[in-house]
C-alpha cells in the first residue's frame, strides 16, 4: 500500500524518488518497508499489473532509472488496501509482550531495571519525536498530517513509558507474582507441575 500510494501521489516517478521519500518518512522503522526491497516491490507490482513502467532513462554511467505510474487495477488495489487499514483495527506485534509473559523467569531487580531502561529508551524516542515536530523539516517540508502521525507515536510511547515505570515500582515494592510466592494460587500450578489438579475431571466427555 505504501509503495502504491507514493507512486500514485508522485507519478510519474522513479524508484529512487520513491525510496528517498519512504526513508524521509522513516517508513523502514514503522511500516516494515525495507529500503532494499523497494525496487523489487516496484518490479513485482509491475508484473502484477498494478504499476506500469512508462519510461527508462540512463544518464552517463549511472544505473538506468525506470519511471512508474499506477494502472487502473493499481488504483483499485490501493483503494481496497487503504480503506481496509482505515476501518479495521490490528494489534501491533511487539516481541516484548512475549518476553513479559515470562516475567517470573527474571530476577526481581533485573526485571525492574529492564522496565526502567525501556522507559528511558521510550523517553529518548519521545524527545526525538518532539524535536522533529518542532523542526523546520517537518513544519516546512512535510504535510500537516505527518506531524499528526508523530503525535500518535509520541502518545503511544508516553503511555507505555508510564506503564513500565508503574510496573517497575510494583515489582520493587514486593507485590507477589512469582510462582513460589503464589504456590496455591489458582492458575499457577501449570507453570511448575503441568496441568492443574482436577483438570482431567473438568474436561468434557469425549463422544
Amino acid at each position: 500500500m505504501m509503495i502504491l500510494g507514493l507512486v500514485r501521489w508522485m507519478q510519474p516517478v522513479h524508484g529512487y524518488d520513491v525510496r528517498r521519500e519512504l526513508l524521509s518518512w522513516s517508513a523502514d522503522k514503522w511500516a516494515n518497508v525495507q529500503p532494499g526491497s523497494i525496487y523489487h516491490a516496484l518490479r513485482k507490482l509491475t508484473e502484477e499489473g498494478l504499476l506500469r513502467a512508462v519510461a527508462t532513462e540512463q544518464v552517463g554511467a549511472r544505473p538506468a532509472r525506470t519511471t512508474y505510474e499506477v494502472t487502473p487495477k493499481g488504483e483499485d488495489e490501493f483503494e481496497t488496501l487503504l480503506r481496509g487499514l482505515w476501518w479495521n483495527f490490528s494489534e501491533p506485534v511487539d516481541p516484548f509482550a512475549a518476553a513479559f509473559s515470562f516475567l517470573p523467569a527474571m530476577p526481581r531487580p533485573e526485571a525492574a531495571a529492564a522496565l526502567r531502561n525501556r522507559a528511558n529508551l521510550l523517553r529518548a524516542g519521545i524527545e526525538s519525536m518532539r524535536a522533529s515536530l518542532d523542526s523546520d523539516w517537518v513544519r516546512n517540508t512535510k504535510p500537516v498530517h505527518v506531524g499528526w502521525m508523530f503525535e500518535l507515536w509520541a502518545a503511544r510511547a508516553e503511555a507505555e513509558m508510564a506503564w513500565c515505570e508503574r510496573i517497575a515500582e510494583k515489582i520493587d515494592s514486593g507485590v507477589s507474582y512469582l510462582p513460589a510466592e503464589l504456590e496455591n494460587a489458582e492458575g499457577w500450578p501449570q507453570w511448575t507441575d503441568g496441568a492443574p489438579d482436577g483438570a482431567a475431571d473438568r474436561a468434557p466427555d469425549a463422544k
